[in-house]
């Protein structure tokens, strides 16, 4: 596919970069946000002629959607895991009944989704879940216990990946479920407190929880869950490479005023983090555009985890001390904001681990594209 930029993708950027000039800035109530973005057409731009979003783009159109989006400095999205991963899920798996009845919520910004995929034992090992949904009538009751559940505590909805068959192992006997999140009682949100103070992730348990939706046919449920991962690393992963591109440009900016710079191994590995980042968004296109293979999510996750990390740690390294105190004003008595820098290092260490860990990935990229000896099962 040829990826550059024509004349009504320019037309398209102008239209987006004003929209967001005008509405972007001081944001504060994100659920808010979202039903803004979904009255100007902004959500579902790539869900196709179905209908069901706002308006349609080209795939070069959704792209720059996204890279004026994170250059606006916009609020972080509360509503992209129902646009990015449920949505497409339903529109491939989805009865119509389904698509009409979740994707135009979505579109609207006016129900917010969640992910109940990892549990305490079945992180990385998707296949590993536990959590089981018992036929109750014409619905399911879920009991178990998901953890890593981002924006859970915002959520109206969350599709489950749940274990329907007694005694079934591994990829069998899975079902995927549509969980809505308002049952007191039965569905609690523990907030997760991680190193940056925040709590962006959440442990969820359902006791009994009803569910009366299931997408793809009971018992297809892993079919189901691995084309939605397959949703995961698109668009939005060139977004998300804007994003990087401007945290290095602070990191450049704090290596020049800390006298940093002059370091020439510093200097070399500001031109590596640069050089490595231009790859990444190299990678992305040509994967958006077809020309990627199997193992294509693999290897950009896992390129971009560790680029992240070390770009965290040279951030507080050519900084010096100062990395390791409070900002101006700061008292031992009273606890502070981390700065970006900050926040920087200790979220980049989980890159690593959070959306499938390097171990995941090399071993999918072993398995499904050089076609080496599958993993004895039970192998650490």
């Amino acid at each position: 596919m040829d990826f550059d930029f024509g004349p009504e993708d320019d037309a398209f950027r102008s239209e987006a970069r004003a929209w967001l000039a005008v509405r972007a800035d001081g944001v504060s109530d994100r659920r808010a946000w979202e039903r803004t973005l979904g009255a100007a057409g902004w959500i579902g731009l790539g869900w196709g002629e179905g209908g069901y979003g706002n308006r349609t783009a080209t795939l070069t159109q959704q792209v720059v959607w996204a890279e004026e989006y994170a250059r606006s400095g916009a609020p972080p999205r509360s509503g992209h895991i129902g646009e990015n991963l449920l949505a497409p899920t339903l529109i491939v798996h989805g009865t119509e009944e389904q698509k009409a009845r979740f994707l135009p919520p979505v579109a609207a910004g006016d129900e917010l989704w969640c992910q109940g995929y990892s549990e305490p034992g079945a992180g990385s090992d998707l296949a590993g879940v536990r959590t089981a949904a018992v036929r109750d009538g014409g619905t399911y009751r879920v009991s178990g216990q998901k953890i890593w559940t981002s924006l859970a505590h915002e959520a109206d909805w969350c599709f489950v990946l749940a274990r329907t068959e007694a005694g079934s192992l591994r990829h069998h006997g899975l079902t995927f479920l549509l969980v809505p999140m308002d049952q007191p009682g039965r569905v609690e949100v523990r907030p997760i407190r991680q190193l940056t103070g925040t709590s962006d992730f959440n442990e969820v348990y359902f006791d009994g929880a009803y569910a009366e939706q299931v997408v793809g046919g009971e018992g297809n449920g892993w079919r189901v869950a691995m084309s939605l991962l397959g949703f995961e690393r698109g668009v939005s992963t060139l977004a998300q490479q804007i994003g990087f591109a401007q945290e290095l440009e602070d990191v450049v900016r704090a290596a020049q005023e800390s006298g940093a710079a002059r370091d020439p191994v510093v200097r070399e590995r500001l031109v590596r983090l640069w050089a490595e980042l231009r790859t990444m968004r190299w990678n992305a296109l040509r994967t958006l555009g077809g020309s990627g293979d199997a193992g294509a999510p693999s290897v950009a996750k896992l390129l971009w985890a560790g680029w992240h990390q070390r770009l965290g740690e040279l951030a507080v390294l050519v900084r010096g001390a100062a990395a390791g105190v409070g900002p101006v004003g700061w008292s031992a008595s009273a606890p502070y904001e981390l700065d970006a820098a900050q926040h920087l290092f200790l979220f980049s260490r989980a890159d690593t681990i959070y959306g499938g860990s390097d171990q995941i990935q090399r071993t999918i990229i072993a398995e499904r594209v050089l076609g080496l000896p599958r993993e004895p099962k039970g192998a650490v």
